[in-house]
């Protein structure tokens, strides 16, 4: 099996080399194309207006100045042209995928890229707690169930069109109590905000902010999941269509 390994937090980061010794234990035909910096956040966007450049920093490892959605279609179209992959792995990113994160991040949209040229595709992400837990990961939850979550899902199969969203609690291995398979969740409306500061000479500026309002996560949710300190497994859908909201629109137009 070929493997794809990528990630939006860029080719140095820590979850990437994890999620390259879990690829190696599926197989020894694993590649690495991934961002050169960190793009966390640049969710599906790709490279129009400006060149892609590619740099091999070592065999079977390369980095690619630009987003999560270029590396998959530079590993495919050209750098595995001769094969492309039989499995997508993007991760493993620091912090939490999950609810309106997925239409955010750029891990999530390395998978959809994945799955739109076909090949089966898995987002992992490791959440972590507050400040101090994002300096310093607990990597451990994602180092031992990934493995045993990617051999499932691989079991059970992937349908062209879907990728799996995957998510790991912010504990140890050990205090981890299962898994379980999620619907995407949804948080208060006012997950954003924005913050007004000023530089040295009283020029304000300005930084977009995440606020973490006390909500209560909704039932069956990966929201639920993790903060009943479960494995979260989500199948996404590329097709975006709302059909119970096509039928009624339908309705509405009839004899137009």
């Amino acid at each position: 099996m070929r493997i794809l390994l990528t990630n939006d937090d860029g080719v140095h980061a820590a979850g990437l080399k994890l999620l390259e010794r879990i690829a190696s234990q599926f197989s020894d035909d694993v590649w690495i194309v991934a961002p050169e910096t960190d793009q966390s956040g640049v969710a599906h966007s790709f490279s129009l207006s400006s060149p892609l450049r590619l740099r091999e920093i070592a065999p079977k490892h390369y980095a690619v100045q630009g987003t999560p959605t270029d590396c998959v279609l530079m590993a495919v179209r050209r750098i595995l042209s001769d094969k492309k992959p039989d499995l997508v792995l993007s991760g493993v990113n620091r912090g939490q995928n999950v609810a309106e994160d997925v239409t955010y991040s750029g891990t999530i949209a390395a998978a959809i890229e994945g799955a739109m040229v076909g090949v089966p595709s898995i987002a992992l992400s490791q959440s972590y707690g507050g400040l101090e837990g994002r300096e310093r990961p607990i990597w451990d939850a994602a180092e031992t169930f990934a493995p045993r979550v990617i051999t499932k899902i691989l079991e059970i199969g992937i349908q062209p069109g879907v990728l799996v969203n995957v998510n790991f609690p912010p504990c140890a291995a050990a205090e981890v109590k299962g898994v379980a398979v999620t619907t995407q969740g949804r948080r208060d409306a006012e997950l954003m905000r924005v913050e007004e500061r000023r530089d040295g000479r009283n020029i304000p500026y300005y930084w977009l902010m995440f606020q973490r309002a006390g909500f209560t996560p909704g039932e069956g949710t990966d929201l639920e999941a993790l903060a009943a300190q479960k494995v979260s497994v989500t199948p996404l859908r590329i097709d975006l269509t709302d059909e119970r909201e096509r039928l009624r629109y339908a309705e509405a137009f009839v004899g137009e």
